[in-house]
């Protein structure tokens, strides 16, 4: 069954004019401004298909940046979301990109500082629902529509398996898990969608697991 409700179809609670094209944009940039844990000094945002033909129209550049500043598809600064980032020291580039893609609502977010990068490709799907396909390299279906973790672990046996058991033993019930790996027995990425938020002694617990490098909670 495609769609669960009403609200599967309109889309959320948010600043138009598009489900697909503002509120999923949106949900695209908060999602990377999460897993980067604050906010970026820059950002390098290549559209791709109709997001690319009209997103200026469509407020895709707002909504993305809106995201980015941690702003939740419903809030009204959406519209001048650019203008505050400015403002804000935060220096901002859109790319046209003409490079065919598997869905023509895409997105190539870069984004940040002195201390890091993160890149991530997200879609979105309709209805104001997004799907994360690609995370600094690693291959994901992440769809931000629920709690989620994601670990960076060594593709190592038994490092599924630990993570798993701590999830169990919490009493955490998991609704999809996949895992994607560059390269067998180098690094590799657990997404973890869940039905609960995890509290932040778990994620300790989790990180303290053999093989385990870092772990980033999403939170719906």
């Amino acid at each position: 069954m495609k769609y669960r409700s009403v609200f599967d179809i309109i889309g959320p609670v948010m600043i138009g004019p598009s489900s697909s094209h503002t509120a999923g944009a949106a949900r695209i940039g908060r999602v990377a401004r999460s897993l980067f844990g604050r906010e970026p000094k820059w950002a390098n945002i290549s559209l791709y298909g109709s997001f690319a033909k009209t997103y200026k129209g469509h407020g895709t550049d707002v909504a993305i940046i809106g995201g980015l500043l941690d702003f939740d598809t419903d809030d009204v600064r959406i519209i001048n979301a650019i203008d505050i980032a400015k403002e804000r020291g935060i220096k901002l580039r859109f790319i046209e990109e003409e490079a065919i893609t598997d869905h023509p609502n895409t997105a190539r977010v870069i984004i940040g500082d002195d201390k890091g990068e993160l890149e991530l490709v997200g879609i979105s799907i309709g209805g104001g629902k997004i799907e994360i396909t690609e995370l600094n390299g690693f291959e994901l279906k992440l769809s931000g529509n629920h709690p989620a973790i994601l670990v960076v672990h060594n593709d190592r046996f038994g490092a599924i398996a630990s993570v798993s058991n701590v999830l169990a033993k919490y009493q955490i019930n998991i609704g999809h898990m996949e895992v994607s790996r560059k390269e067998v027995g180098k690094l590799a990425l657990m997404t973890i969608e869940v039905d609960q938020n995890i509290e932040n002694k778990i994620l300790q617990e989790l990180e303290e697991l053999p093989n385990i490098l870092k772990v980033t909670k999403i939170v719906d």
